[in-house]
């Protein structure tokens, strides 16, 4: 069967080849992939910047953003269920890993779909374990292709919401900088909550933010530090300076989430009176995430059924490029929203 396959650690080698048929054990579910999504992480996999393949293999099987249909009944699951799975799996040998939070594995031995010594979802078949499997509703069809990213959002949010509720606290007005998919995302998971919300990016306007009752700020035209302060800035630009500025954007007893990544070597400064006085006065806190445990991905395909009841014209503008694994240079290339790898049908 055709597969996108990547060496890691070599750039420009991502391609289309024949990997050989996957067959399920004792143990595994056989699903079919319909959809993946593309994000920073495969792009930097194909510019041999980040990935791991399986143990003694040269190539990785790229998509971890998935949705998919099972292939053969069992296991709870029936024939024709829509899924999408579980992206990084545990180590087996830490205590978070032990307490189901692979997401905070200690020991850095976790594997990943597509990312990190686990094959990814971008070929035909799929041999899954069942329990990393999650039931996508048909309300929400391909849609649910969109469920990686936002359990991306959803653990976040439930990180800064723990934080925050160390002490009296409440998310009345948020920040959040990027409006690429992980920052539109995490907008209408605010506005579901019924948060104040305001979404800054470079582009002089965003309808999709404005839909939702969020509202858009141009950073070409107006500083970060003119809309006010916030109980709950999410950085999801990938901009270390911004990074270093939202600590200053925070109310008393603001939280400031991390969910870009900028590897960029560089310098960033940071005023001396944010951190060395207003971080401890005013109780601030700045914490990056990263992944999601099974809880976030239940509650993500819970509030995007919910997203899509309340704002369905929108939710269905969230994926502005399908196209076939032959494509996969386009999709990569593509900034407009989100872009996805057709591999069949439902």
């Amino acid at each position: 069967m055709l597969a996108l396959v990547a060496e890691p650690g070599h750039a420009h080698t991502t391609r289309v080849e024949e990997v050989p048929a996957v067959h399920a054990r004792d143990g595994e579910l056989l699903v079919r992939t319909l959809e993946v999504g593309v994000c920073g992480t495969d792009r930097e996999i194909s510019e041999g910047l980040f990935g791991v393949a399986p143990a003694d293999e040269r190539l990785l099987v790229l998509g971890h953003e998935a949705l998919a249909v099972v292939e053969e009944a069992g296991y709870g699951f029936s024939r024709g269920d829509l899924v999408t799975a579980t992206v990084r799996r545990s180590c087996g040998h830490c205590v978070a890993c032990a307490n189901a939070a692979p997401d905070s594995c200690l020991s850095g031995d976790y594997s990943e779909r597509g990312i990190t010594r686990l094959h990814g979802y971008a070929r035909e078949l799929v041999a899954e374990d069942p329990a990393q499997l999650v039931a996508i509703p048909k309300s929400l069809g391909r849609l649910g292709v969109l469920a990686e990213p936002t359990s991306i959002c959803e653990r976040a949010l439930r990180h800064a919401r723990t934080i925050g509720d160390r002490q009296p606290w409440q998310l009345e007005r948020a920040l959040v900088v990027g409006a690429g998919a992980i920052g539109l995302l995490m907008t209408y998971l605010l506005r579901l909550a019924e948060v104040e919300v305001w979404t800054a990016s470079l582009e002089p306007g965003n309808d999709l933010v404005e839909q939702c009752g969020a509202n858009y700020v141009s950073t070409q035209h107006t500083e970060l530090s003119a809309v006010g302060k916030f109980d709950l800035v999410v950085e999801a630009a990938g901009n270390a300076e911004l990074m270093a500025q939202a600590l200053g954007l925070l109310r008393r007893s603001g939280v400031a989430c991390i969910l870009g990544i900028d590897p960029r070597a560089q310098t960033v400064e940071i005023d001396g009176r944010t951190l060395g006085v207003d971080l401890i006065l005013e109780n601030r806190v700045l914490f990056g995430s990263v992944n999601a445990q099974r809880r976030d991905w239940l509650a993500a395909v819970a509030d995007l059924d919910r997203a899509h009841d309340r704002w369905p014209e929108a939710l269905e503008r969230f994926v502005r490029l399908r196209v076939g694994l032959d494509g996969f240079q386009d999709a990569f290339d593509h900034r407009d929203g989100k872009a996805t790898l057709v591999l069949s049908d439902p």
